[in-house]
């Protein structure tokens, strides 16, 4: 029995909450898919089975239970940990979950469990206060959105980590059998704030989800759905508003235009899904080749197009190059050549030309390139201008 709380009723109390929160969110979950709600009902699973290990302290099953309970406790905050960097886009290593766990299996194992309630504690407590500190971190990184609920999350989850700092504080000077740990640190206090805690976060939960599906969404929906490039629309949209910015600067930018040759003939002789594939691997070499700062828009069907910013032309001859190049050194499905590409370049770093007359112009290029045998690059300063005019208007 705790000097301040029933550790045994709240404990309890906190199993049930957790049950309900956890068929809640595991429907959730199966009808949005989000990975957060899916890391946040694993959390969830976890803590309800660890807290009803501990359950069983005090009885001949202790020695298994408890450090089962630090376990899986433990690995229910690297779990949300693992949920806000989700939130991210960024993926957790099995390592990564499996870590901090695995130390407190071992120090709690070696510290006769059978006996002593508070076995590997020390480690429990440290592991405690860096899951959730290190969820408290990735969950104000997020980018703002339209939701600004993961800053509040955020300070949710970082008081919790300084609770549980001070816990392992505590813990290391004074002992668990302390009159101030067990007033204010032991299994009731800590019950108490963690059963708030859950509904303050479940709650939250809900407009984290639904932030994560709106992006997914808006990211389907700007995207080409084969080659994960921009789509034409966002492309053209995106362009324009960074070449309106670059000339506000007195600076300017390249385009080119891409065409895998004769990719019809690969159609009709390997199968669709070889086309696929080409264009795939044409988009994978355009991303390795170029800035994140650059955009590549897959224009219509083997068409593409590249919009660098601050580049001359000379420069985005070179990284048509490069992903020639590329191509050239890929492994390809058995009996299948990829195709060769040729390319239209152009750049506005002198002109101030808008996006619509720099593309006409590189659609020029183009066609001079395929005019010449395909599989080379034509920019547009080897082009007469006069027969650059002619083209881009017809």
């Amino acid at each position: 029995m705790d000097t301040v709380l029933d550790s045994f009723s709240v404990r309890v109390a906190l199993g049930v909450v957790t049950v309900t929160l956890l068929v809640l969110f595991c429907t959730s979950f199966r009808r949005t898919r989000s990975p957060y709600a899916g890391w946040w009902s694993l959390a969830l699973l976890e803590f309800m089975a660890g807290n009803a290990a501990f359950l069983l302290n005090g009885t001949p099953h202790q020695q298994w239970a408890n450090p089962a309970g630090n376990v899986l406790v433990v690995a229910g905050a690297f779990s949300v940990w693992a949920g806000a960097r989700s939130l991210r886009d960024l993926k957790t290593a099995p390592w990564q979950l499996a870590a901090a766990p695995a130390l407190t299996a071992v120090a709690s194992v070696l510290e006769n469990p059978a006996s002593n309630v508070w076995s590997g504690g020390f480690v429990y407590l440290a592991m405690m206060t860096t899951g959730i500190a290190l969820a408290a971190r990735d969950l104000w990184l997020i980018k703002a959105s339209h939701s600004q609920v993961h800053k509040a999350l955020s300070l949710a989850a970082g008081l919790l980590a300084v609770y549980y700092l001070g816990r392992w504080a505590v813990y290391a000077v004074e002992g668990p059998d302390s009159e101030t740990f067990r007033a204010y640190f032991g299994p009731g206090p800590s019950g108490l704030v963690s059963l708030v805690l859950l509904v303050t976060v479940s709650f939250s939960m809900t407009a984290l989800t639904s932030d994560q599906l709106i992006k997914g969404l808006k990211e389907r929906a700007d995207r080409d759905h084969l080659t994960g490039l921009l789509n034409r629309g966002t492309f053209l949209e995106l362009a324009t508003t960074e070449l309106n910015r670059l000339h506000s600067t007195g600076s300017g930018a390249a385009v080119v235009l891409a065409d895998l040759d004769h990719f019809k003939a690969v159609n009709d002789e390997y199968g669709h899904g070889a086309g696929d594939e080409a264009l795939k691997a044409f988009a994978g070499a355009c991303a390795e080749s170029v800035r994140s700062t650059d955009l590549i828009g897959r224009y219509g069907g083997e068409e593409f197009i590249l919009f660098l910013p601050g580049a001359t032309q000379d420069r985005a001859e070179s990284i048509a190059v490069e992903i020639s190049r590329r191509i050239a050194g890929m492994r390809t499905p058995e009996g299948v050549r990829f195709p060769t590409i040729s390319y239209g370049v152009t750049s506005s770093i002198s002109s101030g030309a808008d996006l619509n007359f720099m593309i006409e112009v590189a659609d020029a290029a183009l066609y001079s390139a395929k005019a010449q045998g395909r599989n080379r690059i034509v920019g547009a300063d080897r082009l007469e201008a006069a027969t650059i005019a002619d083209e881009a208007r017809s």
